[in-house]
């Protein structure tokens, strides 16, 4: 009968990568579990399957004259604990993907093909599927195709559950249709499109104040109805793409986009605005989701810092001439992206590049 140490190591006592932590067999049986996800969002210009050591992709047959391409690269930020701790982890590949290609569409630009990185210390091949569907989700509501990626499985370095995921996405945009325009001025009207909560920023201030509230993630939420605390926020981000470039198309009426993350309104709309312009922003047009009043109020989080911090209820900005509001909110609307006003742009003689007029109200539970 061999030694235990015979069967687990290789012959005449002598070890292995997989006695190392590292098992590449279960690596290759990820691949193929993949394969028929990663099919699921094959577009045009796509060239090869997945498994490579590159992804190919055909401009041309995409069907792009001038094209200049787009890159963005994100993660999901401490919003990855909550999955990890609750165990549930369907969302979070739509998370991923949507930082990288909401990022993407603000310049104009049509995500084409996103890689993904999911690094662990050990792999569970069950949960990294269901990881990885979510971003095979996240990019056919995005129209983009999962050509590669890479899973890294080191042990030492990633402790027990605990998992890490970054995405890249590439986008192409025909030159004569970059954005933000050149011709944005004073008069010309915000519009906003809801956010389906929290999204994927500000996490560890929202950790922060569950532990304050003494709150587990399996205790019903207080401000989400039949949802545990955990459940609730993990909402997914909701990906903007497929109405912002049906609009940009068909009425060629937007003049900048911004997606609202990391720093709210308050630091993402300055990085559209030339010098010389401010945006003048109506916080009564503002409804946020319940959790919103329920973390300000837990943790007595000032309106400025809730403002810097969160989304508050809008994903993304759009700005368009006076003339073709109209126009816009119906394509829009039409396309499911339910749009409304929030502010216009303004000389900006002083003061801060957003101003705020009125009170950010909040809802209940």
């Amino acid at each position: 009968m061999a030694s235990k140490s015979d069967s687990e190591s290789g012959a005449n006592g002598s070890l292995t990568y997989k006695d190392a932590g590292v098992d590449i067999d279960a690596g290759n049986a990820l691949v193929k579990a993949i394969d028929p996800l990663a099919a699921k969002t094959k577009r045009s210009g796509v060239m090869g399957s997945i498994g490579g050591f590159g992804g190919l992709f055909d401009l041309k047959e995409a069907g792009f004259k001038d094209p200049i391409l787009v890159a963005a690269t994100d993660g999901v930020g401490t919003k990855l604990k909550i999955a990890i701790e609750t165990g549930h982890h369907e969302g979070i590949g739509i998370d991923l993907v949507a930082m990288c290609v909401n990022d993407l569409v603000v310049q104009g630009a049509e995500p084409l093909f996103f890689l993904d990185y999911f690094a662990c210390g050990k792999l569970d091949n069950g949960k990294a599927q269901t990881i990885i569907a979510g971003i095979a989700d996240g990019c056919e509501q995005a129209g983009a195709a999962l050509i590669g990626g890479e899973t890294a499985e080191m042990p030492g370095l990633y402790a027990g559950d605990d998992y890490d995921l970054a995405g890249f996405a590439i986008g192409a945009v025909e030159r004569d249709g970059i954005l933000p325009r050149d011709d944005l001025g004073a008069g010309d009207v915000i519009l906003a499109l809801p956010s389906s909560g929290i999204h994927s920023n500000g996490f560890s201030l929202v950790r922060k104040v569950v532990e304050k509230a003494g709150l587990a993630w399996t205790d019903p939420a207080p401000f989400a109805k039949d949802k545990s605390v955990g459940e609730a926020l993990l909402e997914p981000t909701r990906i903007y793409v497929k109405p912002l470039l049906e609009v940009h198309r068909q009425l060629g009426a937007i003049k900048a986009l911004a997606h609202i993350t990391g720093g709210g309104l308050t630091e993402n709309l300055p990085r559209v605005l030339p010098e010389g312009l401010a945006a003048e922003i109506d916080l009564g047009a503002l409804e946020p989701a319940p959790v919103f009043g329920w973390l300000k109020d837990t943790a007595n989080i000032a309106e400025d810092e809730m403002l810097k911090t969160f989304n508050c209820g809008v994903g993304m900005t759009v700005i368009v001439s006076r003339d073709a509001q109209d126009s816009v909110i119906t394509a829009l609307s039409a396309a499911g992206a339910e749009p409304f006003a929030l502010g216009r742009l303004i000389d900006r003689k002083d003061g801060e590049p957003v101003q705020y007029a009125g009170t950010l109200g909040f809802q209940g539970a």
